[in-house]
């Protein structure tokens, strides 16, 4: 297993200490190297979710073709409603023809999780002295990243695997902040950014609704186990996936969706506010346009001087 992972291994070790130097290099030699490994953590998630920013826009794009296919979708379950059998193949089939995936919703966090995994293993070798790439992880390296604490607590000890109360503490709130985002993120799209489906026999509006309320008690469980590296690294990615998330609701919203309509909504009062007619029958542009012609041509004529 290690020798299959060993070059993801490699590639997440080299990307902190290649972000580690070069953090050096911006804040100085004897800059904090606590500070300089927690910012390594978050580097590495801006990195791998501009990454991934391919793979977002398709999410995108395939949950819109989803949310456009429900009235065949229903029409589908309406026909074949005592088959389940005949249901799936049709609703596989459906699937083809219109090339979506009901899964794309998953395929930014299925993509991250060998980045995770790796991550995980790194900071569980650090916080027992032990580099997986020894060649890039050097011994002067590894110690300093040993060394290296988050609001006092080691980024490489866990809530299991850690005694110190501050260590504990640190680890219950990055739990809770990671869980309470997630929660957040996901309910943001279903709130705002999707049209209302129907939760009773609908496939995507129930695996929307298991990844709001399920994935945050996931993580809450599991995250005892977790490195505070690794948290660190995860709360990261939940700020950018919400921000990421929020841009594309204000700024491209889903036709159908809440945040659609209020697009559509302050569309209209700008459209209203610059063509508003006067009295005359002209709009507000045409008037203001006819008042600048007139007061070009009622220019003041300069009297000559009396001799």
């Amino acid at each position: 297993m290690n020798a299959i992972l060993h070059p993801i291994y490699y590639a997440v070790t080299w990307v902190m200490v290649t972000f580690h130097t070069m953090l050096g290099w911006a804040l100085g030699r004897n800059s904090h190297e606590s500070l300089k490994w927690t910012l390594s953590i978050v580097l590495l998630v801006v990195l791998i979710r501009v990454i991934l920013i391919p793979l977002f826009v398709k999410q995108i794009k395939s949950q819109r073709a989803m949310t456009a296919l429900q009235p065949h979708m229903k029409e589908i379950q309406k026909r074949h409603k005592d088959d389940r059998q005949k249901q799936s193949e049709e609703m596989m089939k459906l699937y083809k023809e219109h090339k979506t995936n009901p899964l794309a919703p998953c395929l930014p966090l299925f993509a991250q999780a060998p980045i995770f995994f790796a991550l995980f293993r790194v900071l569980s070798g650090i916080a027992h002295n032990k580099s997986y790439v020894p060649n890039v992880l050097t011994t002067k390296l590894l110690t300093t990243a040993h060394d290296a604490k988050f609001l006092g607590a080691p980024i490489s000890d866990s809530f299991l695997s850690s005694h110190i109360t501050s260590t504990k503490i640190v680890t219950v709130c990055l739990i809770a902040f990671m869980s309470a985002t997630t929660f957040t993120t996901q309910r943001q799209l279903m709130v705002k950014g999707m049209p209302k489906l129907d939760a009773s026999n609908n496939m995507m509006a129930q695996q929307q609704k298991i990844m709001l309320y399920v994935f945050p008690v996931i993580f809450a469980v599991s995250g005892v186990n977790f490195p505070i590296g690794v948290l660190i690294y995860w709360s990261t990615t939940n700020l950018w996936t919400f921000g990421q998330q929020f841009y594309v609701i204000k700024r491209n919203p889903t036709p159908g969706s809440p945040a659609y309509a209020e697009w559509q909504r302050k569309r209209g009062e700008i459209e209203a506010t610059t063509n508003i007619a006067t009295p005359e029958g002209m709009t507000e542009a045409d008037r203001q346009a006819e008042a600048a012609k007139n007061r070009q041509r009622q220019q003041p004529k300069k009297k000559k001087p009396r001799k």
